[in-house]
């Protein structure tokens, strides 16, 4: 790809940032940047998809892009502090090794003396000397190994603590911290296991993108307490209609993606379908009044994995679909053939 001049790509930048009606700061520049820099296709799409949907972008989703696809700032210095934590245990465990390696030694020079001498000494008092240093220097030996092998049972439990920090770090980088489901990243992380296997396999797989309908006018009506409900809400009925090895994911917004492994076009567009319904039975309750505030419904576009195709033509084959969907009435299903022709699911 042909990456413009960095004075071309600031200069994009700052003339979209004015022309969009974005706030002038650093997080909406540095989303406007990296999308005119062009080496992210993931931001790229989430932008274009952004612009699509609502003609512009906005400070909200200018946020929401650039904490799921930019700010990598606190697992990476969640990172960083384990790293050296790691680097000082491993240089105090490399000099106390070091000192009892040298307390050994020492140890086995003063027996290797004491041996030669007690052959030949006769005076029972030196002997007892002797002997006494033997135990003296063997009690030495012992009590620094025994230091030794706590320090090395601690440098094991933080060690262990730091697997556990660590662990934690990577789940939160890979989960939606609204509704719980897998991100963005989760998602380009699946999809090249599961391409991977549908190679190996001759298994192919099925992508779906679901679109919750008029949600914006439901969040802007209601406030965005009440969108976050709904955002779990479909969330959890996704996540309950579908396989465990299946991925439901938050791609961004009010969009979820779903990578269906060993899944033709035909079997997904059933399980969109009643996924589809299923959300549809859903009441959506004020909780802070108990007050019913309807039922919500999606759209769904489903596309089949042709092997060899890169994921942004999956994605847009997906995303026709989807659009069709919305286009033909909302509510429904639309799927695109290995021939891109779109088809409305029933």
């Amino acid at each position: 790809m042909h990456k413009l001049p960095i004075q071309e790509i600031a200069k994009k930048s700052w003339a979209k940032l004015q022309k969009s009606d974005l706030s002038p700061i650093p997080v909406n520049y540095e989303v406007l940047y990296a999308y005119y820099e062009g080496m992210r296709p993931d931001l790229n799409h989430a932008v274009d998809m952004a612009i699509e949907k609502l003609g512009d972008l906005n400070d909200e989703i200018c946020q929401d892009i650039y904490q799921r696809l930019i700010d990598d700032k606190v697992s990476n210095s969640a990172i960083l502090r384990a790293g050296d934590q790691v680097y000082e245990m491993v240089r105090d465990i490399t000099n106390k090794v070091q000192q009892a390696k040298e307390a050994a030694h020492n140890y086995n020079g003063q027996i290797q003396d004491i041996s030669t001498k007690i052959v030949t000494e006769k005076d029972v008092k030196k002997l007892e000397q002797m002997l006494q240093k033997v135990v003296s220097e063997t009690q030495g030996l012992l009590q620094r190994n025994a230091e030794l092998e706590e320090h090395l049972d601690r440098s094991t439990e933080v060690m262990s603590m730091l697997q556990k920090d660590l662990d934690h770090v990577r789940r939160e980088a890979v989960t939606d911290s609204l509704t719980g489901l897998a991100n963005r990243k989760a998602f380009d992380m699946a999809y090249g296991t599961i391409v991977r296997e549908s190679q190996n396999t001759k298994q192919t797989f099925a992508l779906l993108m679901i679109d919750i309908d008029h949600f914006k006018n439901f969040n802007d009506s209601y406030g965005h307490q009440v969108g976050d409900q709904v955002l779990r809400l479909v969330a959890k009925t996704l996540k309950d209609g579908v396989r465990g090895k299946d991925i439901v994911t938050r791609y961004g917004g009010e969009e979820f993606a779903l990578l269906l492994p060993n899944t033709p076009l035909s079997a997904g567009v059933a399980v969109a379908n009643n996924l589809r319904k299923a959300v549809a039975t859903k009441d959506v309750v004020n909780r802070s009044s108990g007050e019913v505030l309807g039922q919500i419904t999606m759209s769904v576009g489903v596309a089949e994995y042709i092997d060899g195709e890169e994921i942004e033509t999956l994605m847009e084959r997906a995303d026709k679909a989807l659009y069709a969907a919305k286009k033909n009435g909302r509510n429904q299903v639309a799927s695109a053939d290995d021939n891109q022709k779109i088809k409305r699911g029933t």
